[in-house]
């Protein structure tokens, strides 16, 4: 028997919440490669955040050995992956760096939108998918409905799931042997170079940036020199090793081997990730099949609340994009907030995330400014412009058309909750093209949406809706011409560009009203009146005014001509108006905060 046939690499995809983690812990407990006094639950999800909300960011990489019935060791090389459908983005690498793959649906909740979403990710990758139905100890579970949802909307064959509870421990067994079984041993084994893939990276502040890798063919050992296929980049490799589940050193990883690499590369940006690593003494000339470029769908700029912290967010911006290859940002300043980067995000939860993890593991405080998507703008004079910041909007008068990115969701929700879902769709501004009924209490519905609306509350109200039985997954659609306008808040007769927002136009007058609402609220009222505007374009669509200081300057009067006392206030009155002209607004940092933590809910 070949080394190659006795390895096996997989991950385990699955909807958010139907136990990934879980298995994956039943698995580190069933191969013995963590004690009993180390063992915790969750123990891949190394983040805090992960842990905290109960939910994997991060693809977690893990070599497990195991003895099967027939005596013979095989090595699991087992990636735990995220469910969130922001997340899909490491899904889909974890899947390239596999050959097969743990399908897991909830018994009690069925096929959700991101179980189908994973599920096409992998066969349309040619990889041997394996159903596991879990949580089938749970009151609520209906395995022969399970079965019948795996065969109607996925097509495959109900008597290839197993029965399992990651919790209970059940099952375990019978998937470890479905594992040997079914998964085929690593492909691509026998090219003639050393052809590696990288999947993931991270990077450490002794140890620099270390590359988590699938070697495909070839070897790779302490002291090689390797080179990066798309731009040539030379290394020399420190260390390699697997994962067990901490990093192990190791004097060589092989084909077929999940492990990783520490090379002398100390800048972030010399890696990409999807990229392959071959040796420079007998170089591979064909590149591994990557997987698509990572497109953001939502911009938002972040600004450190200390200015001085701007070097400081640049480099941790940078250690981080390593670590998530699916942020993008640029440098852009502000007036009001000063210099800071517009970033691009994979959607809401992806920019929570990047935003809580920025403030935790590099200790820096931080401003998100309202969110937005990609604009098209066609201009008078047949340029088409792409617009990412709502500041960058062209004058209206330079405008023929604008368009914006819609997107096709994927709804699986229960079929009481029709009308209440239709209803949402429409007032967000779109439309559902088609509802399919899954079985007697569910349906799908493929709406088709602008992805402005999605942004803020949408997942949110659909949760609410179908009281927490709703999902959701979605693909970016094309572009169409809309009536947008850019909304603009002025205070005391000057535009506050990091309140400037892209609305549709029949919305504009109620955002105004809102923004200005909570303006009047929150900033500090000054010896003078101030007016807070919204406007589109020149016409003033809501205002609010906040009344001034007052000094009581006729308190020192006791009684008097009446005179004496007009003429004081006569004065103050003079004093105001000459303040106003001169005087300037400044709008607290806590005025900023304030209103985007508002506006962002």
């Amino acid at each position: 028997m070949s080394k190659l046939s006795k390895i096996r690499n997989f991950c385990i995809i699955a909807h958010i919440d139907h136990g990934k983690t879980t298995l994956s812990d039943r698995l580190l407990e069933a191969t013995q490669t963590v004690s009993a006094r180390d063992m915790q639950a969750q123990l891949l999800d190394s983040m805090d955040l992960e842990r905290e909300r109960g939910i994997t960011i991060k693809s977690h990489p893990v070599t497990l050995k195991h003895k099967a019935a027939d005596g013979i060791d095989y090595i699991f090389n087992l990636i735990d992956t995220p469910g969130h459908v922001d997340f899909s983005y490491e899904v889909s690498r974890s899947l390239t760096a596999c050959e097969g793959a743990l399908l897991l649906v909830d018994a009690a909740q069925g096929i959700e939108a991101q179980t189908v979403a994973n599920a096409h990710l992998a066969l349309d990758l040619g990889m041997e998918v394996i159903p596991v139905i879990n949580k089938i100890d749970l009151p609520g579970s209906d395995i022969p409905l399970v079965k019948q949802q795996l065969e109607d909307i996925l097509a495959i064959p109900a008597d290839e799931a197993i029965l399992a509870s990651a919790k209970a421990g059940k099952g375990i067994p019978e998937i470890m042997e479905a594992i040997i079984q079914r998964v085929p041993p690593p492909r691509w084994g026998e090219h003639p170079h050393t052809r590696t893939l990288i999947f993931d990276c991270v990077y450490d502040a002794y140890k620099g940036v270390i590359c988590f890798v699938r070697v495909f063919s070839g070897t790779i050992k302490r002291g090689d020199t390797i080179l990066m296929m798309s731009d040539g980049t030379k290394a020399e490799v420190k260390e390699v090793g697997i994962f067990s589940p901490s990093m192990k050193p190791s004097s060589t990883i092989e084909a077929g081997w999940v492990g990783y690499i520490v090379t002398n590369i100390k800048d972030v940006s010399e890696i990409k990730i999807g990229d392959t690593i071959t040796t420079a003494a007998n170089p591979a000339t064909e590149m591994l099949p990557g997987y698509k470029e990572v497109r953001p769908m939502v911009f938002s700029g972040l600004y450190p609340i200390d200015t001085s912290d701007y070097e400081k967010l640049k480099v941790s911006m940078g250690k981080l994009q390593l670590n998530d290859s699916a942020l993008v940002f640029t440098p852009e300043s502000s007036v009001a907030l000063g210099f800071g980067f517009r970033c691009g995000f994979l959607g809401l939860l992806h920019m929570e995330i990047v935003t809580e993890r920025i403030r935790r593991e590099y200790d820096l405080d931080i401003i998100s400014t309202y969110p937005s998507v990609v604009y098209k703008v066609l201009k008078t004079d047949g340029t088409e412009i792409e617009v990412h910041n709502p500041v960058n909007m062209p004058d209206p008068a330079e405008i023929t058309s604008i368009s914006e990115p819609t997107i096709k969701a994927t709804l699986h929700i229960p079929s009481k909750s029709i009308g209440d879902i239709l209803a949402l769709a429409t007032e967000k501004r779109g439309y559902v093209d088609h509802t399919e009924t899954l079985d007697e209490s569910r349906v799908m519905m493929v709406a088709h949406l602008p992805l402005n609306e999605i942004l803020v509350d949408f997942n949110d109200r659909l949760k609410s809706i179908t009281k927490g039985y709703g999902s959701m997954d979605y693909e970016l659609s094309d572009y169409q011409q809309s009536k947008l306008v850019r909304l603009d808040i002025l205070v005391n007769g000057e535009t506050v560009d990091a309140f400037s927002s892209i609305v549709h136009m029949e919305r504009s007058e109620a955002k105004g009203r809102q923004l200005c609402e909570k303006l009047k609220e929150i900033l500090p009222r000054q010896m003078f009146k101030i007016a807070i505007q919204a406007s589109v374009g020149s016409k003033v669509v809501a205002r609010e005014t906040i009344s001034a200081l007052r000094k009581d300057v006729t308190a020192k009067c006791y009684g008097g001509d009446i005179s004496r006392k007009r003429k004081l206030l006569e004065k103050q009155k003079e004093g105001k108006k000459r303040m106003k002209q001169i005087g300037k607004v400044s709008i607290p940092q806590e005025a900023f905060v304030d209103i985007l933590k508002s506006t962002s809910r």
